[in-house]
C-alpha cells in the first residue's frame, strides 16, 4: 500500500486547506487534503474529516464551516493546523468570523463559507458534504497541493 499512497499523492492533484469550525461557542480548525467540489447547482463540497477528531464534533454540532485555500508558502501554517486539538491552536494566524458565524484565515488565498448538508461514512473517514453559501478570493498566490507537502501528515506510517 505504500507503494500506492506514493502514487496517488504524486499523481492525483488535491490541495492543501485549512478548515475552520465552530460550534457557536468553541472555534478551532484542522488542515485536510480531502476536499473536493461535487455540485454545481447547489455549489456543494466534500470535506473528509476523521470523525475522531474534536473538530467533528464541533462541525456536527454547530453545522458551519469554511475552507480557507493555502498557498505553497503556508506549510508552516499547514503543519500547525495538522496537529492534534489544542485550546492555543487558534492563536496562529488572523481570523475573522463570517456572517454565520465561521472562522475565516485571512492569511488564505480564498475561502468558503458552508453549511453541513449531509456526510457518508467513508472507511475510517467521514465525507461531510457542505453547501457553499458565500465564497472570496482574500489574497494573490499559488495553492498549495498535496504532493507539496511531503511526509507532513505522517501518512507513510501507516502504509
Amino acid at each position: 500500500m505504500k507503494k500506492v499512497d506514493a502514487l496517488m499523492q504524486q499523481v492525483l492533484s488535491q490541495g492543501v486547506y485549512i478548515v475552520g469550525v465552530t460550534n457557536g461557542q468553541e472555534v478551532n480548525a484542522f488542515t485536510a487534503a480531502w476536499v473536493m467540489q461535487v455540485s454545481f447547482s447547489p455549489v456543494m463540497l466534500a470535506i473528509s474529516i476523521n470523525p475522531e477528531h474534536h473538530s467533528y464534533q464541533l462541525l456536527k454540532e454547530g453545522g458551519v464551516c469554511s475552507v480557507n485555500v493555502l498557498s505553497q508558502a503556508q506549510m508552516s501554517l499547514a503543519a500547525h493546523f495538522g496537529k492534534a486539538y489544542d485550546a492555543e491552536k487558534m492563536k496562529v494566524g488572523s481570523w475573522e468570523t463570517t456572517a454565520a458565524g465561521v472562522p475565516i484565515l485571512k492569511e488564505s488565498l480564498a475561502y468558503f463559507d458552508c453549511k453541513l448538508s449531509h456526510e457518508v461514512k467513508a472507511g475510517d473517514h467521514q465525507l461531510v458534504i457542505c453547501e457553499v453559501l458565500e465564497a472570496q478570493q482574500l489574497n494573490e498566490g499559488v495553492p498549495m497541493l498535496y504532493g507539496n507537502t511531503g511526509d507532513m501528515d505522517a501518512s507513510a506510517e501507516l502504509y
